[in-house]
């Protein structure tokens, strides 16, 4: 190779890699900016498949990677958070909202790419300690670094394009769509971006060939390209769901079936979509034009092929089932359900896995309540063992908890906000395995009065069956509260919780009462009093719970004030 070839190269390949690092830039940029807004789309997740297209497309616009939806998408299927129907229609989304970043290359706004670079230099390092728009100004810095690298790209490309040896190799890609179609598929596959791929192509298309007045590949023989990159993009899914649930995979399957069938049925009217798209497309030089006719092509073919496919999606459903058939096996109690470290990169997602997760958690401690009453009052000692079997469960919980909120925070993408909502977890996190601690302890006490035959008085048993309830109660609204961002249920916690003491000092004084009165044994004492105490420990923790969800609402609508200003 000589030295004009290798400066041609090494200059195109940094421009690409500019380009990808500033996609992924602004990436980051844009999740930190649109903060809270990220939840409302979250929660869009999970309806019907006509507003599931729609979420689709704005977390994709907003990633900037339909890669990272999917895989998204996928994690919540394994979870069972969604159906596979609602996550085809996810990814039928996200294809439209690759288009965005085709669009705003088509712009062609490289002569200003360093005022961008310029700008958002200043607003991310220097104009403000707002986080808002310290993540602005990284999306605008990052906006002009991308198109630098396009820049980059496109002087390397101009002596490329007058050499004959590539000119003849791009006529035999635009003569032979099987091969276009290939060759936009591997390269997707490998630099694992398909808006990437797309920048390139339109950068290729718009470089003069050897007359130095047509484009070097023409919209004709850009288009199968642009159908390989959808094909392309789907690895990335692929990928993200091996060792995953089989609904996992039949996501990832019915993503590649999608774009692959889009393509196999569209490739044939390629002559059609480009006097189409020439139609709708701004008219004048193919050298100027092209490049928005490849971003109105790309928007065409997933527009067109989401309306194709949309009314089938039950269909494709039932397909990728009957190609992946069988069921998930059951899973081991010690493993986690929800937590997905393919997601860490959208923290927004990953601390919604972790609520569920931590709802999960604080689930079995109170079906822990439910087993330790049946210990004490019906001196059963299955149901003492099975609390001692729980408890180990929401201990390694609370440790694969901890670790998994642990790295959540330490990703870049983490804004002030969801830092704070991480810290406030993990408080919750403990919480919760504090009362499974307190479940153990009346469990033990259970062991101890069965040994021994304790028998204590109705009267003392209805008291701590009482409490028992009061505790059992606080602790399913507590989980309520959490799961549901639900302040009015946090506030009944914290009122319960006030009345939950004031029940344990009557307790204890009634007790002294039958003391007294010599209606109690003294030995039972001292099992009578833990046993309230530990509810009551019950109690303060719920209460430190509620508060947890006030104080994230409270926060929640700090947000919002400072992003209406």
């Amino acid at each position: 190779m000589n030295v004009e070839a290798l400066k041609i190269a090494l200059q195109l390949f940094g421009g690409l890699a500019l380009f990808i690092y500033g996609m992924n830039f602004m990436s980051d940029g844009l999740q930190k900016a649109a903060g809270e807004k990220m939840k409302s789309i979250l929660a869009m997740l999970t309806r019907n498949v006509f507003v599931g297209v729609l979420a689709g497309a704005a977390a994709t616009a907003v990633l900037q990677s339909s890669g990272a939806v999917t895989v998204m998408v996928i994690g919540f299927v394994a979870a069972n958070l969604m159906t596979l129907r609602q996550a085809i229609s996810i990814i039928m989304g996200a294809n439209i909202g690759t288009c965005v970043t085709a669009q705003l290359v088509a712009f062609q706004i490289g002569d200003f790419s360093w005022a961008f670079v310029i700008v958002g230099f200043i607003m991310y390092f220097f104009v403000s300690k707002k986080e808002k728009i310290v993540d602005f100004g990284q999306a605008i810095f990052a906006f002009g670094i991308l198109f630098t690298g396009l820049n980059l790209m496109s002087e390397a490309m101009k002596p490329l394009a007058q050499s004959t040896m590539f000119a003849e190799l791009m006529l035999k890609v635009a003569d032979m769509p099987v091969l276009g179609i290939i060759t936009g598929a591997v390269m997707t596959a490998i630099v694992q971006s398909s808006s990437a791929s797309i920048a390139v192509l339109q950068n290729l298309a718009g470089t003069a060939g050897p007359d130095g007045v047509s484009s070097l590949i023409g919209l004709a023989g850009a288009i199968p390209i642009l159908f390989g990159t959808n094909i392309g993009s789907t690895t990335t899914a692929l990928l993200a769901s091996i060792g995953g649930s089989i609904n996992a995979k039949r996501t990832a399957l019915s993503h590649m079936i999608f774009n692959v069938v889009g393509t196999i049925i569209f490739i044939w009217f390629t002559p059609f979509i480009a006097k189409f798209v020439a139609a709708i497309s701004p008219s004048g030089d193919e050298l100027d034009i092209i490049s928005r006719q490849i971003a109105n092509a790309h928007l065409t073919f997933n527009v067109a092929t989401t309306l194709l496919f949309l009314p089938l999606i039950g269909v494709l459903a039932t397909v990728v089932t009957k190609l992946i058939p069988g069921k998930d096996g059951e899973r081991d109690p010690m493993d986690p359900v929800y937590l997905d470290y393919n997601v860490l990169e959208q923290p927004f997602a990953a601390i919604h896995l972790a609520v569920q997760e931590l709802s999960r958690m604080a689930e079995i401690t109170a079906q822990m309540i439910v087993e330790t009453k049946k210990a004490f009052l019906g001196n059963n000692l299955q149901s003492a063992d099975k609390v001692m079997e729980y408890e180990l469960q929401v201990n390694n919980l609370r440790d694969l908890l901890t670790e998994y909120l642990s790295s959540v925070l330490s990703a870049d993408k983490v804004t002030e906000y969801q830092a704070t909502e991480i810290s406030r977890l993990l408080h919750v996190v403990s919480d919760v395995e504090h009362i499974g601690d307190n479940c153990k302890n009346i469990a033990e006490f259970s062991m101890e009065k069965i040994k021994k035959g304790y028998e204590f008085s109705d009267t003392a048993c209805a008291e701590i069956y009482e409490c028992f309830d009061h505790g059992s109660k606080m602790v399913n609204d507590s989980i309520d509260a959490l799961k549901n961002e639900n302040t009015e249920l946090a506030e009944s916690v914290k009122e319960q919780e006030q009345a939950l003491n004031r029940m344990e000092e009557h307790l204890r004084a009634k007790h002294m009462e039958r003391l007294n009165s010599r209606q109690c044994s003294p030995e039972f004492t001292v099992i009578y009093t833990d046993v309230i105490h530990n509810i009551e420990k019950i109690g303060d923790s719920c209460d430190n719970i509620a508060n947890v969800v006030l104080d994230g609402a409270r926060h929640g609508r700090h947000e919002e004030a400072v992003e209406g200003i």
